[in-house]
Parts: C-alpha cells; sequence; structure tokens
C-alpha cells in the first residue's frame, strides 16, 4: 500500500528594483523561499546567470537535497545493519550541461562521503549500504540523471 505525502513551500520574489522584469537587467533574481515553522532561504539564480552569490540558487539545493537525503537513507541503513557511524561527511558535486537555448540539464551529481565506523570488519557491508541508499532516496529517485558515489571510510573506536 503506497502512502501520498505533500509539501508544501511558499516561494516570493523580492528582486523588483521599481520597473518589474522591464528589460533583462532591470530586475534582480532574489527571492525568499518559506517553509512554515522553518527559517527562512534566501535564493537567487547562480551568479553565472546574473545572480546574488551569496544566496542559495536553484541548483546548489537540487544537489545538497540529493546528497542530505542519500546520508539520510545510509544513516538509517547503516543502524539497520550494526555499523555504528560516527561521523559523516559529503562533498557532492552536480554537473550540468547549459544548451544553445539557454536551458541545460544536470548530467549527473556524485557523492563522495567520508563516513567513519567503529569496526573495520563492516567497511564491505558499509560500502554496499551506499547503493541501497540510492535505491531508497527519494530525491534520487526522481532524478533522470545517474546519483554516483565514491566513499572513504575511516575507523575510529568509540
Amino acid at each position: 500500500m503506497s502512502k501520498e505525502h505533500q509539501y508544501t513551500t511558499n516561494l516570493v520574489w523580492t528582486g523588483n528594483k521599481g520597473s518589474g522584469t522591464m528589460d533583462y537587467r532591470s530586475y534582480e533574481r532574489s527571492y525568499v523561499i518559506s517553509i512554515a515553522l522553518k527559517p527562512d532561504i534566501l535564493g537567487s539564480s547562480d551568479s553565472a546567470f546574473m545572480g546574488d552569490k551569496t544566496r542559495h540558487n536553484p541548483e546548489d539545493l537540487l544537489v545538497s537535497s540529493i546528497s542530505s537525503c542519500h546520508m539520510l537513507w545510509y544513516l538509517h541503513l547503516c543502524s539497520q545493519n550494526g555499523i555504528v557511524v560516527l561521523d559523516y561527511k559529503d562533498e557532492a558535486i552536480g554537473k550540468m550541461t547549459e544548451v544553445e537555448s539557454g536551458s541545460g540539464h544536470f548530467t549527473e551529481v556524485k557523492l563522495f562521503p567520508i563516513v567513519t565506523i567503529t569496526d573495520e570488519s563492516q567497511i564491505q557491508l558499509a560500502k554496499s549500504l551506499h547503493e541501497n541508499a540510492n535505491k531508497m532516496c527519494f530525491i534520487a529517485n526522481s532524478c533522470n540523471f545517474p546519483v554516483l558515489h565514491e566513499a572513504q571510510y575511516i575507523v575510529e573506536r568509540s
């Protein structure tokens, strides 16, 4: 039996400098994302597209969504399989191709997690759980490009 979940966000464009979108350079690409009971997210387009480099852009948010979803599933699977994770860090890299029309698409996202576990004999199992996390991640399952991972492991006795 499947369950349906709904997520509601509110977005407000804050980039009207007084003349709206009169021309391409007359407005800012800034916006605010609001979600009930959570801090606002200040966003803009990527600086390559006349955005504010100090704000989050949709491309960064997509890559970080994949990374965080993968991590949450991975930690869940480790806990189910008796692997004690003490630390998890990831540097995720998304590759996007822009085409002549100005449109574009992601071609891949690659995760580079560094996972600290307590038992060296569990490294092989820990590695295999990344594949399962990829299969379970709601965000990765919604993408039309590959989500890859190249994990490193550190063993630290607790």
